[in-house]
């Protein structure tokens, strides 16, 4: 299975936010989506960032309240690692792990179109382990 299918599946939305945008503005969009990171992009809807609930979090740690002030380009992360709709699930948990993030745009043709969550990558892994479990009972139960 790859990211397309996904996509397919869950659909393409992508929640986005501004580099100039205030990390209490990301709160409160992460907190009513119900979502761990938003992606940031530039004036020409370009990926120029992404940040997340582990970003805020860092930021808060060390530089307490006051930190939720500051804008989104001064703690994001800059080198976005992204996938494309070709890319298997076995390469997104490889690079998920590795990186150790959560998230992942997908870009076609510097677009953002659409994001995949470790969850989305777990949840399709099983559907498809669970398929070849069934295909293989079905296997030996006739012979």
């Amino acid at each position: 299975m790859n990211v397309a299918s996904i996509l397919k599946s869950k659909g393409r939305a992508v929640s986005t936010v501004r580099p100039n945008a205030t990390l209490l503005d990301v709160t409160k969009k992460l907190g009513t989506k119900k979502i761990g990171a938003i992606v940031v992009v530039g004036e020409n809807g370009h990926v120029v960032g992404i940040i997340s609930e582990r970003d805020i979090i860092r930021a808060i740690s060390e530089r307490g309240a006051p930190a939720l002030s500051l804008m989104v380009s001064e703690v994001m992360t800059r080198n976005v690692v992204s996938c494309q709709e070709t890319s298997e699930l076995d390469e997104l948990m490889e690079t998920m792990t590795k990186g150790r993030f959560r998230h992942l745009p997908v870009i076609e043709d510097d677009a953002l179109v659409g994001i995949i969550s470790i969850g989305d990558v777990v949840k399709y892994h099983v559907a498809e382990v669970e398929m070849e479990v069934s295909a293989m009972r079905s296997y030996l139960a006739t012979g």
